[in-house]
């Protein structure tokens, strides 16, 4: 199973707030962007819908910046891949379209389908807190590095 960038970028914003130092500091989007070397245009899309989602809270204007809203322990792994991926239909058979022959006969798509309950089974063992619990390492890898100079 592979997840879009769009989850991986979800997922690396949430790691990245649960890992500042004080959970009450705002984060810029820039810092974001610069610390994993990804778009700062990409990421605002993200931000935009982890915040419609309820996982981060976005403060505007001159000292504005963004947080988490939720806890981390409270932020399920499984639960933000189901929320940021547009589908699972990892093979043509899954979509409502299809025209493989095979279809009617086909134990494939049964096993495909377990599969991918149990990718997120296993996901949703996870929250963003046990992510996250090396705060320490995480930190000097984020916040300690110097920035890439533009």
């Amino acid at each position: 199973m592979k997840l879009t960038m769009y989850t991986d970028y979800s997922l690396r914003v949430l790691i990245y707030l649960a890992s500042v130092p004080s959970s009450e500091k705002l984060v810029q989007i820039k810092d974001i962007a610069d610390s994993y070397g990804i778009s700062k245009n990409h990421l605002m899309k993200v931000i935009f819908h982890l915040g419609k989602l309820g996982y981060i809270e976005t403060i505007r204007g001159r000292n504005g910046g963004l947080k988490l809203a939720v806890s981390p322990k409270n932020i399920k792994i499984g639960a933000v891949v189901r929320n940021t991926e547009e589908d699972f239909h990892i093979v043509e058979c899954f979509q409502d379209h299809q025209t493989c022959i095979l279809s009617p006969a086909c134990k494939l798509k049964g096993a495909l389908h377990q599969a991918t309950q149990a990718f997120l089974s296993v996901l949703d063992q996870y929250s963003l807190e046990d992510l996250a619990s090396n705060k320490e390492q995480l930190s000097s890898l984020l916040f300690e590095r110097p920035k890439p100079s533009t």
